[in-house]
């Protein structure tokens, strides 16, 4: 586990806190993870550990399933509608039954990405009923 001066040196600086702000930097820093921390050298293609630790039969299903879901459970610790709750968790339940099915489950991680969907909701909604939490993105 990398050490707060580590994740500082890397750029993530997470928040601790219950209010929006945090919430929605803890969320980005999960996405980032599970969807774009890597580059395939050639293409250029951006890679996450969703991609990456799906490959490890039935256990790394599991873990990106559960890292999938922290997602969906901090959205639900913002007071969003159930319908859009339910809407992530469906996403969230689609990439686990994908990443099921041998070799083709693996192609579908690299082009179905869950937690960028899910954050996209995430973001929308904050946009719409926390607007100062809004970062503008260069």
């Amino acid at each position: 586990m990398p050490t707060p001066q580590r994740m500082e040196a890397m750029g993530l600086e997470l928040p601790t806190g219950t209010d929006p702000h945090s919430v929605r930097k803890r969320i980005e820093a999960m996405e980032i993870l599970l969807e774009r921390s890597f580059r395939i050298p050639g293409i250029n293609y951006p890679v996450g550990l969703d991609s990456l630790v799906g490959l490890v039969p039935v256990l790394g299903d599991i873990v990106t399933t559960a890292m999938g879901a922290y997602i969906v459970w901090e959205a639900r610790n913002l007071g969003m509608p159930k319908w859009k709750l339910w809407r992530m968790a469906g996403n969230v339940g689609f990439d686990a039954l994908l990443g099921a099915v041998p070799v083709v489950g693996d192609a579908a991680d690299f082009l179905f990405r869950s937690n960028t969907r899910n954050l996209r909701i995430v973001k929308k909604h904050l946009d719409k009923h926390h607007p100062a939490t809004r970062v503008i993105e260069g």
